[in-house]
């Protein structure tokens, strides 16, 4: 359905290399400048070339895991040339690129909880969110289609320096990542990479306010109530085989409810007959960005197309899963450390101390390829709708044959839809 002429596509390309030529002029003013100041504000601004390399990575990793084959532009000036000039760099040497910048900001930023020098570090890049994201290059970089498995053991390195730091955790609570997400609230014991959308007042100008478009399109259906609130179109659905699936596999696991939702708001919340998630009756949609479950104020001011909800880019839970996954590769078969870090996402998914062992719900040893897919399906659980799934079917070289059994599983759940075949 998205073909190279798609909006979506072209615009998206567009967006991460202006992106990249702000960091790229950020970063080159602020070196011509930085031998004027003096030493406390030299030590700020060496913080501020940390976080701009930090994002231009992550820009750059966008870019090379969406699109593959890229031209690397390493300076402003570079934008400037006649477009028919630019070559499309070989993946690896993206890849190296976006890990020295990912390096220099990990040795020169610190930890969220230590950042003394920036006067507000709210949804600011800090070392543990650089380590974070150096982990999932380092696993996106040994899948496919580039599969230098020797990344998975800096995979396992990288992860373990930001586990075994102490400084960051799982909240307690699963329920609780989208009641802060929704309104606003920066905790970053969790929350490793997040995206500000949330303004204080609203001018209704949509270049002033700093919105977008989360929980309106891709949560719960909602309709307008005049003067209270706007609607949500919702229009992401959910692949109902995925939430049976679910529900067979895990009966017990709390996430399941907590990020679908078979309910919609019209005018008031109402909870749909037995058969809603039958057939052709199916209303199944994302339920982490519930407006109005979550959102305490200011939403009623936004229109239908723009809320004020954050994004989670990454999560200490994401990260968790990747060092178990990475342990896995490494050593053939899951470590004592692979079993607890994917048992603390698990515990917690089902409501339970995550620091406590529970023989119901925790993995035990098994085979490579056992864990493997244990893994595989704990992120489908844990990050469900969070915009990593598709990628991480790339990497695990199963993106295609997901997509087939996907199609597979909808026809033999509804065999009378009168579904184009994908073959």
């Amino acid at each position: 359905a998205f073909t190279t002429s798609n909006s979506y596509v072209q615009n998206t390309w567009a967006a991460l290399y202006n992106a990249i030529y702000d960091a790229n002029d950020f970063i080159e003013r602020l070196e011509a400048k930085m031998i004027t100041y003096n030493t406390e504000d030299q030590a700020l601004a060496k913080l501020y070339l940390a976080e701009a390399r930090g994002l231009r990575a992550l820009y750059y990793f966008e870019l090379v895991r969406w699109y593959g084959h890229i031209a690397l532009i390493t300076s402003t000036s570079e934008s400037y040339k006649n477009p028919e000039t630019f070559v499309q760099a070989d993946p690896t040497d993206v890849y190296k690129y976006i890990e020295n910048d990912l390096k220099y900001a990990i040795d020169v930023l610190p930890y969220a909880t230590e950042d003394e020098l920036r006067g507000d570090n709210k949804f600011r890049l800090s070392k543990g969110a650089v380590l974070g994201l150096l982990t999932r290059v380092y696993a996106t970089w040994a899948g496919a289609p580039l599969k230098d498995t020797s990344k998975w053991e800096l995979a396992a390195q990288t992860a373990s320096l930001l586990i075994n730091s102490g400084k960051h955790r799982l909240l307690d609570s699963y329920e609780q990542l989208w009641k802060n997400t929704c309104n606003g609230v920066w905790d970053p014991a969790e929350s490793l990479i997040e995206v500000s959308f949330f303004a204080p007042t609203v001018t209704g100008s949509a270049s002033e306010d700093p919105c977008g478009r989360i929980g309106k399109w891709n949560g719960v259906a909602v309709s307008e109530i005049e003067g209270k609130r706007a609607s949500n179109s919702a229009n992401v659905k959910v692949i109902h085989p995925f939430y049976l699936r679910w529900k067979e596999k895990e009966p017990n696991d709390l996430r399941r409810d907590l990020s679908i939702a078979n309910y919609k708001y019209a005018p008031n919340k109402i909870l749909e007959d037995p058969s809603a998630g039958q057939k052709n009756k199916q209303i199944y949609t994302p339920a982490k960005w519930d407006t109005e479950k979550y959102v305490e104020q200011h939403n009623s001011l936004l229109n239908k197309d723009k809320s004020n909800i954050n994004w989670y880019i990454l999560r200490y839970a994401d990260v968790l899963l990747l060092y178990a996954e990475a342990l896995n590769e490494c050593h053939n078969g899951p470590t004592s450390d692979a079993l607890a870090a994917i048992n603390m996402v698990r515990r917690r998914g089902y409501g339970k101390p995550y620091l406590t062992g529970n023989s119901a719900i925790d993995l035990k040893t098994m085979s490579y390829e056992d864990f493997k897919k244990a893994v595989q399906n704990e992120r489908a659980y844990e990050l469900a709708f969070e915009g990593q799934r598709r990628q991480d079917l790339v990497r695990w070289g199963i993106y295609y044959e997901s997509i087939v059994n996907t199609y597979k599983d909808i026809v033999g759940w509804y065999p009378e839809g009168n579904f184009i075949a994908y073959t």
